[in-house]
């Protein structure tokens, strides 16, 4: 009885059950930090992973597909936005403060609940903490394009006798796969931004030489994946067409109504026969022949063209004889006085406009004193420009292949969208 009455030890019971309890509690608390630890971890990697493919796409312009790409990469490394229950969220911003500011860098921020066990024992309901992290990435740098050469196969870029591309503030991109893709030669010399080729062959020792050369500031990309391939703008619309009234004698004033309408010729030749012809501003279309520009009277083939716009269509092709003095200045440009020329819409800061499906070759021979202030945009046609000593291109020049010879200049102006060249890749930075 004494035995049974003895309650020595049952404290010994209580502290071990309690103990266990306190064990048990401690063990699923610990368990609870060690999730919400590899959240976090998991969170930090989502978010740099977040953040850099968000950049990549800045950094081709693809700013829509931002977001798309974010969540993408969030949800292979566990962060899913698309779950219907306790699903994550990827929130882009533009870092407000830090050394990180700007428009070339981007915040992604990843959160998302995970449950806990330890909080559940003290709640029926399941209990849930928040995790996330922060990343910022910077996207690469990247060159407007202002010299496009559309051209697939074979060198779509020669220089030659003492010719010049100035391009500071842009850059060139050549399409060829070719491995001769690009020759400057002949005292002639490239100055760009940024100077892409598509062959990753290219041999610039062996196709830079005789004096030829690409200036020091260049940055050379090769084996670029981004061809450019700049978006047309609509053809205009137009309706009969008239013969050409230069054909006979020149001296004419030619053109549109107003610096808003348009005129079709089947052909059209300025300065014939010595005449000193004037263009009216507005919109020509050529939609069958030459849109040939002669010597003319004193050499000018033509006393006034600012505010022009040519759409060349059908076979209908481009030459500028040799001397010729043209006066050329697309709508919105500026004129050599300084003055702005009458705008031409949509077409503004485009001289001439060749149907992508014309592949008709263009000449260019201006003379000693003419001036063309104006993009040419003729992906499909092949660009000769020769003897031309102090002739101007100034804009964006869109087309297959581009052969220069003589003293002229092309200058460069990203004033068209005619894509980026990305030069290096996004890279996190804090």
């Amino acid at each position: 009885m004494k035995s049974l009455r003895d309650e020595s030890g049952q404290a010994l019971v209580v502290m071990a059950a309690f103990m266990g309890l306190l064990a048990i509690g401690f063990l699923a608390f610990a368990i609870d930090v060690g999730t919400l630890f590899r959240a976090k971890r998991m969170a930090q990697t989502a978010a740099d992973a977040a953040a850099l493919a968000a950049a990549e796409e800045m950094t081709y312009g693809n700013t829509s597909n931002e977001q798309a790409a974010a969540n993408a990469i969030a949800k292979i490394n566990g962060f899913d936005t698309t779950l219907g229950t306790n699903p994550a969220t990827v929130t882009l911003t533009t870092p407000a403060t830090g050394n990180f500011t700007g428009s070339n860098y981007l915040q992604a921020t990843v959160s998302r609940p995970v449950q806990t066990l330890f909080l559940g024992a003290f709640n029926s309901a399941k209990i849930t903490m928040p995790v996330s992290a922060t990343s910022v990435a910077g996207g690469a740098q990247v060159s407007q394009t202002c010299v496009c050469l559309e051209g697939n196969s074979g060198q779509n870029l020669y220089m030659s006798g003492g010719a010049s591309i100035s391009a500071s503030s842009c850059g060139v991109v050549s399409n060829s796969s070719a491995s001769n893709a690009i020759g400057i030669v002949g005292g002639s010399k490239l100055t760009a931004a940024t100077l892409g080729t598509v062959s990753s062959t290219w041999d610039n020792v062996s196709n830079i030489n005789n004096g030829g050369s690409i200036a020091g500031s260049t940055t050379i990309v090769q084996g670029i994946t981004n061809k450019c391939a700049p978006s047309m703008p609509t053809a205009p619309a137009y309706g009969s067409c008239n013969a050409d009234p230069g054909g006979g004698g020149g001296n004419f004033s030619a053109g549109p109504a107003s610096a808003g309408s348009v005129i079709c010729y089947n052909g059209l030749t300025i300065g014939a026969n010595g005449g000193s012809d004037t263009l009216k501003p507005g919109t020509y279309v050529i939609a069958s022949g030459w849109l040939t520009f002669d010597t003319g009277s004193g050499g000018h083939s033509n006393l006034g063209g600012n505010g022009v716009f040519f759409y060349l269509t059908g076979s209908a092709a481009l030459q500028v004889s040799s001397g010729a003095n043209v006066n050329l200045v697309a709508g919105g440009a500026t004129e050599a006085g300084g003055a702005t020329a009458p705008t031409v819409g949509v077409y503004n800061g485009i001289l001439i406009y060749q149907a992508a499906s014309d592949t008709s070759a263009m000449s260019i021979s201006v003379g000693s004193t003419g001036y063309m202030n104006g993009g040419i945009l003729a992906p499909g046609a092949a660009l000769t420009l020769d003897n031309s000593t102090t002739s101007i291109n100034s804009g964006p020049l869109v087309v297959n292949s581009l052969v220069m010879s003589g003293s002229g200049t092309v200058n460069g102006i990203a004033s068209y969208a005619e894509g980026n060249l990305s030069i290096g890749t996004a890279q996190l930075v804090q």
